[in-house]
């Protein structure tokens, strides 16, 4: 499984002539290093003196944190499929009407499914963000900067996230699929700018 590669071989096949790897796995597994650093500030804070306090609030982060970098790693996988699968739909013969009409139904299928692998994506990494808050709050000091490292990393993946969501949504022929989904991300997107440049110079401000 291509998450379960080195990172030189993922890196060398992104970089490669083939379309997968591509920017949404890039976007997953960027989103996946977030989380992991949120992980990283939880787990040398807990047990460490002058962080009693928030100790308990810190294990809940972490777990939440690790599920998310579970999920945002199994989406590299997940954003390979659903492009093999859109690129198989283009493939299928259309000699005949019939023909036709079945690979244009196969490809509005593929194009939803890949509108909504980025679309977890991203809200996953809006997640991460959130956590990214806390852990900037109340983490050590000594590892507060992974903290900032970590809210820049989940919003460079749910902005890359967002675009896979609209390069797929334009070729989608169901409106009412297009608008929901598209509304969905803006309410995803809706203030992670702010959020993301408060928690930078909170961070800054503690180093």
């Amino acid at each position: 499984m291509i998450k379960d590669k080195s990172i030189q071989v993922f890196l060398d096949e992104l970089a490669s002539k083939a379309s997968t790897p591509g920017g949404g796995s890039a976007a997953a597994i960027t989103g996946a290093m977030g989380a992991a650093l949120v992980s990283m500030v939880c787990n040398l804070t807990i047990g460490k003196k002058n962080y009693e306090n928030v100790e308990d609030e810190l294990k809940g982060i972490l777990k939440q944190a690790e599920e998310l970098r579970i999920r945002l790693t199994d989406m590299v996988r997940a954003d390979v499929e659903v492009f093999n699968q859109v690129m198989a739909a283009y493939g299928m013969p259309k000699e005949t009407e019939a023909e036709k009409a079945i690979r244009s139904k196969a490809i509005q299928v593929a194009l939803c499914a890949a509108t909504d692998v980025p679309l977890n994506c991203a809200r996953a990494c809006a997640e991460v963000i959130d956590l990214s808050k806390v852990v900037a709050e109340k983490g050590n000091k000594n590892v507060i900067s992974d903290a900032g490292v970590a809210v820049l990393a989940a919003y460079a993946a749910l902005r890359s996230a967002a675009l896979n969501v609209y390069i797929n949504v334009g070729g989608i022929k169901d409106k009412n699929f297009s608008e929901n989904r598209l509304a969905e991300l803006n309410k995803i997107l809706e203030g992670t700018d702010i959020l993301t440049e408060e928690i930078y110079q909170l961070v800054k401000s503690k180093l």
